[in-house]
């Protein structure tokens, strides 16, 4: 039998799915399975996408140009400058979803061996895409006791060698929830500055954004406008995680052509997305308001709430829909398992994203998870409910208590 690939073996599983075959065998057994796994909105999409999609009058669904339809891009400009980010449509590339997004900025930018600096918990996507390029992450913990602030910057310097190439940043973060301040981005500017780096941003939660203070965008940083390639998509702010469009944006020239070529060589990205997520951007503002103060209320009502269980700490998100929580157990990939396979409240359990995967420092994320506030605070009423009893009767947990739930046999 022929061997497979080293790169598919080094491929790391998703912390965010890979449990869901257990998620499927509690179903079937008649266990009703509360997702705080994955960052699935539940809020509604723009009517205006929907209608578009219903009324396509095309005789034929074309190819898209490569580069993604020029009224599409003409039309992201506007929505850009709304946050003071200056950019023009032909330095918008349209792609199929941000993870496309991602991954052709590796390969355009990098190659095989060259380092990216990720502080993480980071997206664990990333280092799946690291290594379809060919490229090594080198990543700095954050601390959750500090918030997942942003590490001090000589932590940074220690890991540049001749083959750091660039650093890639989340904001606001997936899957802490942390927001970088002003400050916090003028130290990572000056770092790809001095060090001549290429800095990745992936900038997809930027409408949720809950601390008051301005929002700040790499394109923001005087003096590293061609080092900088802007992530971007559509399936966050507009619930359409299944249109598959995403954005890169990226004004240095050299970057954008190679780019290109990958996006030729994939033809192009979809159309009928492309055509609902055009239309998406005349949502009005009524339609960003409900869903921002929607995901306030669930974040203040979550965070309140996983405080109060005995052993469990969460920081207060500052941006996105997610948090990493501290759980009083002995493994939380263990436990995140465990509710999925032998416990259940009432008939009902939780699936949690086990945040071990989110960090490629060894050790790190044993004991955390990741929740990510897509429900209605009715159904997050109930997890948090479930949550407590499960660490009540899981028997690597921290706290005990008198058993007051049921375990599935």
């Amino acid at each position: 039998m022929p061997r497979v690939s080293k790169r598919g073996g080094a491929m790391p599983d998703s912390p965010i799915r890979k449990l869901a075959p257990l998620a499927d065998k509690a179903k079937a057994r008649g266990i009703k399975v509360f997702h705080l796994n994955i960052g699935q909105p539940d809020l509604p999409t723009p009517p205006q996408a929907l209608a578009a999609i219903k009324n396509i009058d095309r005789k034929i669904l074309e190819y898209s140009p490569s580069e993604g339809i020029r009224s599409f891009r003409e039309k992201l400009t506007d929505y850009y400058r709304k946050f003071k980010i200056e950019v023009s449509p032909d330095e918008i590339i349209i792609t199929s979803g941000g993870s496309e997004a991602v991954t052709f900025a590796f390969m355009a930018c990098l190659d095989p061996g060259d380092e990216i600096i990720v502080p993480e918990p980071a997206y664990a996507n990333y280092t799946a895409f690291a290594i379809v390029a060919g490229a090594v992450i080198k990543s700095i913990p954050a601390r959750i006791e500090e918030g997942f602030a942003l590490p001090p910057v000589e932590e940074f310097e220690k890991l540049i060698t001749p083959k750091t190439k660039g650093m890639m940043i989340c904001n606001p973060n997936n899957p802490t929830g942390y927001l970088y301040t002003r400050d916090e981005m003028n130290k990572i500017r000056d770092l790809v500055k001095k060090h001549d780096l290429f800095l990745f941003s992936d900038e997809v939660y930027r409408e949720f954004c809950y601390t008051g203070a301005p929002y700040i965008s790499a394109f923001h940083l005087e003096g590293i406008e061609n080092n900088v390639i802007l992530i971007d998509s559509v399936s966050k702010r507009y619930s359409e995680c299944g249109l598959r469009i995403g954005a890169l944006v990226v004004k240095n020239k050299e970057v954008h052509n190679n780019v290109m070529k990958f996006c030729q060589a994939r033809l192009s990205p979809p159309l009928i997305g492309q055509i609902a997520a055009e239309a998406s951007l005349d949502a009005d503002e009524e339609y960003m308001l409900n869903n921002y103060n929607e995901y306030v209320e669930r974040r203040k009502f979550l965070i309140d709430g996983l405080n109060r269980i005995d052993g469990v700490y969460s920081p207060i998100p500052m941006g996105a829909f997610y948090t990493v929580v501290r759980l009083p157990v002995d493994d939380a990939e263990r436990f995140c398992k465990w509710l999925l396979s032998d416990f259940q409240y009432h008939n009902q359990t939780l699936f949690l994203a086990p945040a071990s995967g989110f960090y490629t420092t060894p050790g790190y994320g044993v004991d955390e998870v990741r929740m990510a506030y897509v429900l209605q605070k009715e159904d997050l009423a109930v997890c948090l409910k479930i949550l407590e009893e499960a660490l009540k009767v899981y028997p690597g947990s921290k706290v005990k208590k008198p058993h007051t739930a049921q375990m599935t046999a």
